[in-house]
């Protein structure tokens, strides 16, 4: 139980592995029992066929809800399915209090067809700001995460993204179209020039882990639900990464931000794409 006069920096320095370990447990008990054993009626749609939510994401989001909450008395649960049910319930990220921001089954896309990349993404916040993050993507064995001022990690290992090899293409993962008004799909074209080569983008989490990983070079969302980027961008920055909106300002998580947005494995390659954006507006 936190103390009165505890900061959340000491609280992670303390409790950061039980936060590790609930998230295990919630893919252990929820989510991994029924990946590639969805029944039809666990699999339902939210706006559309793009757009779908199953048993392992209610029931992972409840579980995480419950035990984050006990590990940091005081702080709130923003997380997707729960938003979906009462939307207002994301104005609490702008709120002055310890946020956990939850994405339970970030790629339910890939999830529901027995692909293994997808993951959990869980974030803590506050005044608008992400202190740390967790990345776990069970199917694949793999556990990211990281601590502002800290660093990034994979299993242990300290993640450096650096530049890109100089003299070739620049690989992006670009927003699913169904994700992108009009205008947005008009900066996103902007990326189809030499010495770029797009392609749609899978679970976000898993991008931004390519990008800490080096194994990406950049990425360009047209949509801005804190769960899908919160715990990313930290551990893309973490890691020697940026990220900047259209207009050149780094995205917040509290909203309001000029679309689309790309993260970067570092400083400059993020300014490069965010001017093809620009470009293309």
């Amino acid at each position: 139980m936190i103390e009165d006069t505890e900061t959340i920096d000491e609280f992670l320095a303390r409790r950061s592995a039980d936060v590790e370990e609930a998230i295990r447990a919630a893919a252990a008990a929820e989510i991994l029992p029924r990946f590639r054993r969805l029944a039809a009626h666990e699999v339902d749609q939210k706006s559309g066929p793009h757009d779908l939510v199953t048993d392992a994401d209610r029931l992972a989001e409840r579980y995480l809800t419950e035990e984050l909450g006990k590990l940091l008395p005081g702080s709130v649960v923003v997380g997707e399915e729960a938003v979906h049910a009462d939307p207002a319930s994301y104005e609490a990220i702008r709120d002055d209090v310890p946020v956990w921001i939850v994405d339970p089954v970030d790629g339910t896309r890939q999830f529901v067809h027995g692909d293994p990349g997808f993951c959990t993404l869980v974030a803590l916040a506050h005044r608008g700001t992400v202190l740390a993050s967790w990345t776990y993507a069970p199917a694949l064995g793999r556990l990211a995460t990281a601590a502002r001022g800290r660093g990034a990690f994979l299993d242990g290992e300290r993640l450096h993204a650096g530049p890109p090899d100089p003299g070739r293409d620049l690989r992006v993962a670009t927003s699913h179209p169904d994700y992108t008004t009009d205008d947005q799909k008009r900066a996103l074209l902007g990326l189809w020039t030499d010495g770029v080569a797009p392609r749609p983008c899978g679970s976000a989490g898993l991008e931004y882990l390519a990008l800490a990983r080096g194994e990406s070079d950049a990425v360009a969302f047209s949509w801005e639900a804190a769960w899908d980027h919160a715990a990313g961008l930290l551990l893309v920055e973490e890691a020697g990464g940026a990220h900047l909106t259209v207009t050149g300002e780094p995205f917040r998580i509290t909203g309001g931000n000029a679309l689309p947005f790309t993260a970067a494995r570092d400083a400059a390659t993020a300014r490069r794409v965010r001017a093809l954006l620009a470009g293309g507006s």
